[in-house]
Order: structure tokens, then C-alpha cells, then sequence
């Protein structure tokens, strides 16, 4: 099993960025695609963006699109997520997941956040308005 830890989470205005890290610990990151997913208070999680495991395609929900940016970086096993123009109802926990895949053709990106099987320890994203 690989290991998640997520930072990077704070308070920002509206308007404002902040940039998630994700580093895997464990095993090779590179056999996993990754996704951000976030979870609201009283609300499901939801998937916000991901990556395959290649790093060659990359998928956002339509509320982040053209606002946030996941990238990974093979050499230091992190992945991360760069957002910018933040709105208060991106307020919300941020989890990194993952799943790993023996294939290295793979470019599936599960929108579902049951397809993941590891997952951090989560990071507070609050935007005041």
C-alpha cells in the first residue's frame, strides 16, 4: 500500500490561490492514478480533478475547469493541485486518492470516489467571501 499525505490547505479570500501537495510514501507512485476529491461539510464527496498514471491525460469536474491545474512530478512522487480564482463553495475538505494500475497503457481517470482504494488524511481548503 502507498502512503498519502496531503498539504498545503489554509484560509483564502475569494478570488485568491493555493497550491495542494500530495507525496506518496511506500510504494512507486508512478504505477497509481491519482485524483484530488473533496468532501463539504453535510455534503458527498465529490471528484475535483485527476491524472493518469503516465501524467499524459488529466480530468476536472466541470465546476474547477479552467481554474485549477493537477500535475504530477514522478521524480519526488507528489502530485499537486494548483487552484486559482477560489469561490467560497470550494470550501471543503481535499483528499488525495489513489488507485493502482499494473498497466502502463492505462489512462482511466474514475470520476468515482469509490474506485480509490488509498487515500490522506485529508487538508481544510476554507474561501471567505
Amino acid at each position: 500500500q502507498v502512503q498519502l499525505v496531503e498539504s498545503g490547505g489554509g484560509l483564502q479570500q475569494a478570488g485568491g490561490s493555493l497550491r495542494l501537495s500530495c507525496e506518496a510514501f511506500g510504494r512507486t507512485f508512478s504505477n497509481y492514478a491519482v485524483s484530488w476529491i473533496r468532501q463539504a461539510q453535510g455534503k458527498e464527496r465529490e471528484f475535483v480533478a485527476g491524472i493518469s498514471r503516465s501524467g499524459g491525460r488529466t480530468s476536472y469536474a466541470d465546476s474547477v475547469k479552467g481554474r485549477f491545474t493537477i500535475s504530477r512530478n514522478s521524480a519526488i512522487n507528489a502530485v499537486s493541485l494548483q487552484m486559482s480564482s477560489l469561490e467560497p463553495e470550494d470550501t471543503a475538505v481535499y483528499y488525495c486518492a489513489a488507485r493502482f494500475t499494473t498497466n502502463s497503457s492505462d489512462t482511466k481517470i474514475d470520476t468515482s470516489p469509490s474506485s480509490y482504494t488509498n487515500w490522506g488524511q485529508g487538508t481544510q481548503v476554507t474561501v471567505s467571501s
